[in-house]
Formats: C-alpha cells, sequence, structure tokens
C-alpha cells in the first residue's frame, strides 16, 4: 500500500510518516506543496490514497483537490485540515474526495483512517460531520445575515470574490451584492476597510 502525504507543516508531515511506518506494508512518500505532489503523482509511483492539506500552497480551495483526482491514475484523492469547517469537508465529498481528516483526530483515529481510505472506503468523523457551529455572537455581526458573515470571513482571509464564491458555491454576482451590501451595514468604502474593521475586533 503506497501513500502519498503532501503538508507544509514539517512537524506535522514528519509525525504522519513516522506514525504511517509502524503499519505493516504501507509505504509513504511526501511532499510540502500541491505542485510538489502532483509531480510525484505524474512521476513513475501508483498510489492507492493521495492526501492533500487543505491549506498548503497551491491548493487555492478546493482546486486543489480537483487538480489531483484528474490525474491519470489516481482515483482516491483525500483532504485534510486543521481550520475547515463542516461546510468544506461536505464540498470536498461532494466532489469526489474519498474522505475528510480533521487533524485534531487522535494519532491512532488519523492512521487508521487513513488505512481506511487507501483501501478504497470513504472517511469522515461523524462527530465533525454532525455538529453544530458554534454560533458568532460578535456585536458587529449583529445586523448581518449568515451569508454575509461568512462572505466577511472571506474578506478577512483576502480572498477575491471568485474565491468566495467558489468556497460558498455561489455565483460570482451573488457575492459581489452580498459585499456591498456588507459596505453598507459596516459603513466602509471596500474590501480592505471592511476586512481591517472585523480582524481589528476580532470578530473571527
Amino acid at each position: 500500500m503506497r501513500i502519498l502525504i503532501a503538508d507544509d507543516h514539517d512537524l506535522l508531515r514528519d509525525a504522519l510518516v513516522a506514525f504511517m511506518d509502524q503499519e505493516e506494508n504501507i509505504e509513504t512518500h511526501t511532499a510540502a506543496d500541491l505542485a510538489e505532489a502532483v509531480a510525484l503523482i505524474d512521476g513513475d509511483w501508483t498510489y492507492d490514497l493521495v492526501l492533500l492539506d487543505y491549506n498548503m500552497p497551491g491548493m487555492n480551495g478546493l482546486d486543489g483537490l480537483r487538480i489531483a483526482a484528474d490525474r491519470n491514475g489516481v482515483h482516491r484523492v483525500a483532504l485534510m485540515s486543521g481550520e475547515a469547517n463542516r461546510e468544506i469537508a461536505e464540498q470536498a465529498l461532494e466532489l469526489g474526495a474519498t474522505g475528510f481528516v480533521p487533524k485534531t483526530l487522535p494519532a491512532k483515529s488519523l492512521v487508521n483512517a487513513i488505512k481506511f481510505m487507501a483501501m478504497g472506503e470513504k472517511y469522515a468523523p461523524l462527530e465533525f460531520m454532525t455538529a453544530e457551529p458554534e454560533a458568532n455572537n460578535h456585536p458587529l455581526l449583529e445586523n448581518l445575515t449568515e451569508r454575509e458573515t461568512q462572505v466577511l470571513k472571506g474578506l478577512t482571509e483576502g480572498k477575491s470574490n471568485k474565491e468566495i464564491a467558489r468556497d460558498l458555491d455561489l455565483s460570482e454576482p451573488t457575492v459581489k451584492l452580498h459585499v456591498k451590501t456588507l459596505y453598507k451595514k459596516l459603513g466602509v468604502a471596500n474590501r480592505t476597510q471592511a476586512a481591517l474593521i472585523a480582524r481589528d475586533q476580532g470578530v473571527f
């Protein structure tokens, strides 16, 4: 069984490899970004599972998942993240991901999940997928709709309208309308000011 683990955090990547190396009949390869992962996929190796970190360089949201899954001979690509929410996990699964693995899983559970997916099974932890999102009761958000709050979060992360639209599964014109409404409600003139207000007040 051959597995490719792509993550830009050296310590976490090395720890995962150390855990996997304790298992029998598992060969682990690593990459530090999407470009390196794609180069390995396109090389001489065939992988039973490609595990991609959602936030590593080159991923551009879920685009990296699509890119890796479209490579010749790659049938099982999974996503892992320490920050992605349930909505992103659900989108990844809808796009055909073999699974979603939170980095908060205990080491043994993480190893078992990886082995499970490499054998062809889908995996997403039930507790994570069914957990209710924590409410954000910050005063700045009182007059914002849930969707406007999501768009504002995207602005604070420096995302373009196109990226926000992709993450929220909305059209770009719809996101533009939400952004304009945000300007009015927050009393700002542009996306930079909106992001700065949210950051300065510790909204996210």
